[in-house]
């Protein structure tokens, strides 16, 4: 299978990549490289099925690259992925996000691919009622980036109705791992682990009980690899644990699988960060046969490990 990757060199993105090269499909990766890194495709780049095309997503050369390319999927990752970012520039926020997935289903069009399985969020659900969040739950976006996300998926649909273009939309909770950056709001595991091995100081926000749904990136990459198949097409499902896990006790775990002291200070609450979150996976496991498989102890100890070698290396 010919499999097109937008966001390629990404944290999730360059980890499917892996995947999917190592269950021997063809794989374009799509990037622009201002969040991706090269480094992430050290591996797949000494493959001869692999392929990376330095490019924006907005790019009208996109059209014809995917014509070329004939991919039967287009994983679609490539995003703004910040919420803060997307308060502070709402128009950047929807250009990347909505124009960028209008883009790809063009360019999915121009291509003749078969489905378009795109990476949302959990910030559509806004501040949920119930918790863990079911399937089909209502949606509620908060924020510029939840409601670009949330724009994308409609999207998908329109042009599932009007061109046959199947999709599915999996709702990812936060997602952890190796190639995570540290830099941005959404990578408490990798700002936590960084810091632990370097002796950094750590920061709570708020009391500590704030609780989040961890899902480790293998995980995720596995829920994309199904979704590349017949099953799922049209529906959009959680990819979560359907745990809650405190930033407290997250702190305890990274300083375990790191060996540093678990001692974090505190800092007052962030405006606008929610109290909980987490996702029900049941609906993805009835439909795409996904189920998490990596506990979080065991995920943060991995983690830790790249973490580790990466500065041994620098």
């Amino acid at each position: 299978m010919r499999v097109m990757v937008t966001g390629g060199a990404g944290f999730i993105g360059s980890n499917l990549v892996d995947r999917l090269l190592g269950e021997g499909h063809e794989v374009m990766a799509v990037d622009d490289l201002s969040g991706g890194h090269l480094d992430n495709l050290a591996d797949a780049s000494r493959e001869t099925r692999f392929e990376l095309r330095t490019l924006d997503i907005l790019d009208p050369a996109l059209a014809a690259l995917t014509a070329e390319f004939r991919p039967e999927v287009i994983c679609h990752l490539a995003a703004q992925i910040s919420v803060r970012k997307s308060v502070a520039d709402p128009i950047r926020d929807a250009r990347l996000n909505v124009e960028g997935t209008v883009s790809v289903l063009e360019a999915a069009r121009a291509g003749g691919a078969r489905k378009v399985v795109f990476a949302s969020s959990v910030a559509v659900y806004g501040r949920p009622s119930v918790i863990p969040v079911p399937g089909g739950a209502a949606t509620d976006p908060r924020s510029p980036y939840a409601a670009s996300k949330l724009s994308a998926e409609v999207y998908l649909a329109t042009y599932r109705a009007l061109h046959g273009i199947d999709h599915t939309s999996l709702v990812l909770s936060n997602v952890y791992g190796p190639r995570q950056s540290p830099d941005g709001e959404a990578g408490v595991v990798a700002i936590f682990t960084d810091a632990l091995l370097s002796g950094a100081p750590t920061v709570l926000y708020g009391d500590g009980t704030q609780t989040r749904d961890y899902i480790y990136v293998d995980d995720v990459v596995d829920g994309f690899v199904r979704a590349c198949g017949e099953a799922g097409g049209g529906g959009r499902f959680n990819l979560g644990t359907g745990a809650q896990t405190t930033d407290r006790r997250l702190h305890t775990l990274v300083a375990d699988a790191v060996g540093a002291p678990d001692e974090p200070g505190l800092a007052p609450a962030r405006l606008g960060d929610l109290p909980a979150m987490a996702v029900d996976p049941a609906p993805a496991a009835e439909a795409l046969g996904w189920t998490p498989r990596t506990d979080l102890p065991a995920g943060l100890k991995a983690t830790a490990e790249w973490a580790r070698g990466r500065t041994s290396v620098g």
